[in-house]
């Protein structure tokens, strides 16, 4: 073909993957609606689009897949930990550190006992599957929660995302090592459990190393433009990865803890990296859903329904909560509290990414567990998905969700200046609730910018009375940044003269 002749096939693969893409985010503005999670959706567009729905794709190469989704999973991890606050799962660190790894373990033999005695695998077979489904997706739960506008109290939702980041590694790591052991390959029981603590320890020293030379290089160079911050990030998580895998460490572990160093830090950039890395993460999530649409056979699927059904019954039934109430005997969750956790355990990408691993080996029954895996993730997302705010409102967990509202203001701080925007809410039984700005008595160096009372954003003058449930934005030199905090928050501050 000539330069300006018919379209090529690279064109044409650029046109089916974009317009895939497209056609999935367009499809996740209903998900809100229909009550499921996006995850289902893209799912249910890959399955349509494959050789067996309307599109007649096929994907040939699981090999390019298995690669595309260990890059997908790296992004996934790193936004995770861009947006996980320590304030936030400082408290339920041990928990999370116990549910995603001797979580994942009990799952896993719950699992392959399960799959030895109903589906005819053998245990190493069975493992397998059950190190594949055992990890947790917390970004099909929170698409759930904020579609019906349903938040959980009480440390469910740090504990949620905690134990879902920190169980991805585990999982993988467990996956490859089963793989390894069912394809004959000179592998021990016995000597998995040095090299875990090996890859574990390493993983966290390379990824928090990595995390902090990070900060001091986002602050030290000067870029002319602000889109570069992204691409330089960009390479980072993909050294990090690659680097920590190279020296015998998680890479995947390495990314996330580096994502939170990052996260936590004061780096100038730190909103429009935390803005690029989560449309990244979504593109590897709908990337993996749409794979697993692409590979499925729907027909060929009839054949293992009632094993796929069963085991799925079993992981949601059985495998979940027994990992759960095991892990976290002498917790301070309540029983309604470890269900609910029970019950928010959906499976999402990583199953569909380690599935892709096996589906790349020799393993006579690697199709069997892919189409299993299908089953199991379908399952999960769509029941547990749809039912999850329904079962908070049972165990009286819910909560209404507070967005973050967004202010018709875009501010890029400058390492030289002395001043910062804040936002601070107004409690209620607050003393600032009911008195006006003037009243308030501010000190001189802040300014009040705006007001946001519901879905409305008021311009303030003196005489502008506050409510409990405003948001207030400030503008504030450090040094006073607490002091007007306290001010709007405290509930015995008494004004007066300064």
């Amino acid at each position: 073909m000539g330069v300006f002749g018919a379209s090529t096939d690279f064109e044409n693969s650029l046109i089916i993957g974009s317009a895939l893409v497209v056609l999935s985010v367009i499809t996740s503005k209903a998900s809100s609606r229909l009550g499921i999670p996006a995850l289902l959706l893209f799912l249910l567009v890959g399955v349509g689009a494959g050789v067996h729905g309307l599109g007649g794709l096929e994907i040939t190469s699981y090999a390019l897949t298995q690669k595309l989704g260990t890059l997908a999973l790296i992004f996934i991890l790193f936004s995770g930990g861009l947006g996980t606050q320590l304030s936030s799962v400082r408290p339920v660190l041990m928990s999370g550190i116990i549910l995603s790894t001797m979580g994942v373990l009990i799952a896993t033999a719950l699992i392959g006992i399960f799959a030895q005695w109903i589906l005819n695998f053998s245990l190493l077979e069975g493992l397998l599957l059950g190190a594949t489904i055992a990890s947790t997706d917390v970004a099909a739960v929170f698409s759930v929660l904020r579609s019906k506008k349903v938040g959980l109290k009480d440390g469910l939702a740090p504990l949620l995302e905690l134990e879902s980041a920190l169980n991805d590694p585990m999982a993988v790591f467990l996956g490859v090592t089963l793989i390894a052991l069912v394809e004959g390959q000179e592998a021990s029981i016995l000597g998995v459990v040095p090299l875990f603590f090996l890859q574990m320890i390493l993983g966290s020293l390379m990824g928090w190393g990595s995390g902090n030379a990070a900060v001091l290089v986002f602050d030290w160079v000067k870029l002319e433009f602000e889109g570069l911050y992204s691409v330089l990030s960009l390479g980072w998580v993909v050294l990090t990865y690659a680097a920590t895998q190279s020296l015998g460490g998680s890479g995947f572990l390495a990314v996330y803890i580096a994502g939170i160093r990052l996260g936590n830090s004061q780096i100038l950039h730190l909103k429009s990296l935390n803005n690029f890395h989560e449309g990244m993460a979504w593109l590897g999530q709908i990337g993996m859903f749409l794979s697993m649409g692409l590979i499925i056979n729907p027909t060929g699927l009839w054949a293992i329904a009632p094993l796929g059904i069963a085991l799925s019954a079993f992981l949601v039934f059985v495998a979940r909560p027994a990992s759960v109430f095991l892990c976290l005997p002498f917790s301070r969750f309540s029983i309604q509290e470890k269900l609910m956790l029970s019950w928010g355990g959906l499976r999402g990408a990583v199953p569909i990414i380690l599935a892709s691993y096996v589906l790349a080996t020799q393993i006579p029954k690697a199709a069997e567990i892919f189409n299993l895996v299908f089953f199991v993730t379908f399952f999960s997302v769509f029941l547990q998905g749809t039912l999850l705010p329904r079962v908070g409102q049972w165990l009286h967990l819910e909560v209404p969700l507070v967005e973050k509202f967004h202010f018709p203001i875009q501010f890029t701080p400058s390492r030289n200046l002395k001043s910062k925007l804040i936002e601070v809410s107004v409690p209620q039984g607050a003393v600032a609730s009911g008195k006006t700005l003037s009243d308030l008595n501010f000190p001189k160096d802040v300014v009040v910018v705006l007001i946001q009372r519901g879905d409305q954003v008021i311009v303030p003058r003196g005489d502008t009375l506050l409510m409990a449930g405003d948001t207030v934005l400030t503008w504030v030199e450090s040094r006073s940044a607490e002091e007007v905090t306290q001010l709007l928050r405290d509930m015995s501050f008494a004004s007066g003269e300064r």
